[in-house]
């Protein structure tokens, strides 16, 4: 039986969680030492396993890339330095990287894209990098995916000049930093679900971000959900979750 088999004959009572463990040889566990990569993650829960990069050594990220190639999952590391990027196209050659958005991607089989698609739209060029990894984990999840950059509130006429893109999209992430109204001014406008992601840029009293953070969080606009500071990926999945409801 498939783990999704398996997982399914649990919920239903029909075999003790003990039982299922019992089917699976390695428990979706591949044990490296210094990692242990999810190897079940993408039946379980739909979203595969990523390499979140920053506070690894070059070595620890390809070779965990290497493992995940070798076990037949698709690659996507984010937050990873061109350093990285060159060790894992040692071990891959066909790996991608986007300067922009840090992240080293592989897919070794192409995902149908979704029929609907995410807009997503930066505040300032500024905002750009978190953006771009919120689309490289929208595309890597197999998305189709809308980008609407510099529409930021200092020049609204910009964003309604792009409105009906944004309006057709079936979930919008929406990043910026500064004081981060643009989420708040999306989610008025619209009848989809926003992500919030508020960006560390601005001067000082944007507190690396905390101050887009709370304005976000205290939007008055219904509908309007908040991820981290800068965190593009976490954006990118909760909008791919959504639109493949």
């Amino acid at each position: 039986m498939s783990p999704k088999e398996l997982l399914e004959k649990y919920k239903k009572g029909e075999i003790s969680l003990t039982e299922a463990l019992e089917h699976f040889p390695d428990r979706g566990i591949e044990e490296m030492g210094f990692a242990t990569i999810d190897t079940d993650r993408l039946s379980r829960t739909g979203l595969p396993e990523v390499i979140y990069a920053s506070g690894k050594t070059v070595e620890q990220v390809s070779l965990i890339a290497e493992r995940m190639y070798q076990k037949g999952i698709d690659v996507l590391a984010t937050r990873a330095t061109p350093a990285m990027f060159e060790s894992v196209k040692q071990r891959i050659p066909g790996a991608q990287y986007n300067e922009l958005a840090k992240t080293i991607t592989y897919k070794q089989s192409q995902t149908p894209a979704t029929k609907g698609y995410i807009a997503i739209v930066a505040a300032g060029t500024s905002d750009i990098p978190v953006a771009e990894e919120a689309v490289e984990t929208a595309l890597f999840l197999g998305n189709r995916v809308e980008k609407i950059y510099d529409v930021g509130v200092a020049g609204i006429h910009r964003l309604f000049h792009r409105l009906e893109l944004i309006r057709n999209a079936r979930v919008i992430i929406v990043v910026a930093g500064m004081e981060g109204a643009l989420a708040s001014v999306v989610g008025g406008l619209v009848d989809k679900p926003v992500i919030g992601v508020p960006t560390s840029i601005g001067y000082g009293a944007n507190f690396e971000g905390l101050s887009a953070l709370l304005s976000m969080l205290n939007s008055c606009a219904s509908g309007v959900s908040v991820v981290n500071i800068d965190n593009g990926f976490g954006a990118g999945c909760q909008a791919s979750l959504i639109n493949k409801l």
